[in-house]
């Protein structure tokens, strides 16, 4: 019989998530799991020598039964990222600051691990947009932004929503969201807040030089095209991470789509419920 594999992504300070990968280890082992690690994260932690549980420079496999996110919500994302239209679904451990993707609490971390190995988490299905233009084609799990560069002048964006042109704002640029992503930048914007589980892309403006600007929610079968109409190039970026650029008089096409990844939950993990405990606690 083969080995169960579980792929370990972690965030930039491995100080704070080698301990939790010593413990997680004992715990796969166990259970007659072990945890692999790739190239970049087996730099990350150098532990020396051979750890029960932990096989180090093995590529992420595609059939891996798990996958355990050390980290804040980056991490978590390229997590779902790299997991993204498969079955593998990921088991998060917060060790950043908000972590509103997370599966778990560092303190939970054993309880809800245990969940995870014996097959009994809860699993939520996360949306996506698919994103085609200049800068190619990706996949958004959280948000789409458009945004003037440093230095650059006020963008002016066009967008239209099934052939229908709704109209053009003068801004610092624009978000689309997915529901995950609704309480990040689309939030700061002041762009609405969406439940998972509620189909379609929030559509919010940064900085709008205009009163009229209000954000949207576009239904999960229209598509939605933005065209730069400014003087300027912009800067496009997928989940934080810049991706290219749209030109003058190009356009940028966003489509939802529903199943993309797969995060593990606990029991009574409500959306409400995260709501309230991960902002409650940056009002504290």
């Amino acid at each position: 019989m083969s080995t169960r594999a579980i792929t370990v992504l972690t965030h930039g300070r491995p100080e704070e998530t080698s301990g939790a990968l010593r413990e997680l280890a004992a715990m796969a082992a166990a259970a007659g799991a072990v945890l692999t690690l790739d190239a970049d994260e087996s730099a990350k932690h150098p532990l020396g020598g051979d750890v029960a549980g932990l096989v180090f420079d093995t590529p992420a496999a595609l059939d891996a039964e798990l996958c355990v996110a050390l980290g804040g919500d980056g991490t978590i994302l390229r997590a779902l990222r790299a997991y993204a239209r498969t079955s593998v679904p990921v088991f998060a451990v917060n060790f950043g600051e908000v972590g509103f993707l997370s599966t778990v609490e560092p303190d939970r971390m054993r309880e809800g691990f245990e969940r995870a190995l014996a097959g009994t988490l809860d699993v939520l299905s996360l949306p996506a947009i698919e994103v085609e233009g200049p800068a190619g084609s990706h996949v958004a799990l959280n948000d789409l932004s458009l945004h003037r560069k440093v230095g650059g002048r006020v963008a002016e964006l066009a967008y239209a929503i099934a052939g229908e042109e709704i109209g053009s704002v003068r801004c610092d640029g624009l978000v689309v969201a997915t529901p995950a992503g609704s309480t990040g930048y689309n939030l700061a914007n002041g762009g609405p807040v969406m439940a998972w589980g509620v189909a379609g892309m929030a559509v919010s403006f940064i900085a709008p030089h205009s009163l009229s600007a209000r954000a949207l929610v576009v239904a999960p079968d229209d598509v939605l095209m933005l065209h730069n109409s400014s003087r300027e190039t912009l800067a496009v970026s997928v989940d934080g991470r810049p991706v290219g650029e749209i030109a003058p008089a190009e356009v940028v096409r966003a489509c939802f789509a529903h199943d993309v990844a797969t995060l593990g939950q606990m029991d009574g993990s409500s959306f409400y419920r995260r709501l309230r405990e991960k902002f409650g606690r940056l009002s504290r």
